[in-house]
């Protein structure tokens, strides 16, 4: 989440609340390791932007709490996951702007620099050509993937390496 769609939430709930406020008290959050922060990053410029940071639980129980399991978003909730097992892994983890296509992740490591989308599934066309589009359009060399729920052994699209959520928690 951003601290603008929290204080856009609480805001339709009647809680006047300024996104400067939200960015306090998630900055608490934080700093108790219940939220980790992921800066934005202009692959085009190759700087890091000081605006919509996005949020990721450390826990999903946190979500789970205040929502029960009724509706879940497993799109987010794996989006989550791979987040804090990157993290875990020891990567910078970014989310990367390119023109006005996102990429959920960009993962650098020493002299590794991963691009990595993040999906529930990608079995219909309109959703394989949302999460392909934004790898496609990064120029540089390095590793493009795509993590999802297939049920399949790894497999290539254009160069994308597209991978079952479970393998890719197990490697390394």
């Amino acid at each position: 989440t951003s601290l603008r769609g929290i204080s856009e939430e609480l805001t339709k709930k009647s809680e006047a609340i300024t996104h400067r406020t939200v960015g306090k008290q998630v900055t608490y959050l934080c700093n108790s390791f219940a939220f980790y922060k992921i800066r934005r990053y202009d692959l085009r410029g190759k700087k890091y932007l000081s605006t919509n940071e996005k949020y990721y639980l450390a826990d999903h129980s946190f979500k789970y709490a205040k929502h029960g399991t009724r509706n879940p978003d497993y799109g987010r909730m794996l989006e989550n996951i791979v987040a804090i097992e990157l993290l875990r892994r020891g990567f910078e983890v970014y989310t990367g702007a390119l023109y006005k296509k996102e990429i959920d992740f960009v993962a650098i490591r020493h002299d590794i620099k991963l691009f990595i989308q993040v999906s529930n599934s990608i079995e219909e066309e309109e959703t394989k050509n949302r999460e392909l589009s934004p790898l496609i359009s990064v120029k540089e060399a390095y590793p493009k993937i795509v993590i999802t729920r297939t049920g399949y052994e790894p497999y290539d699209i254009d160069g994308i390496k597209i991978i079952d959520i479970a393998d890719w928690l197990l490697e390394e």
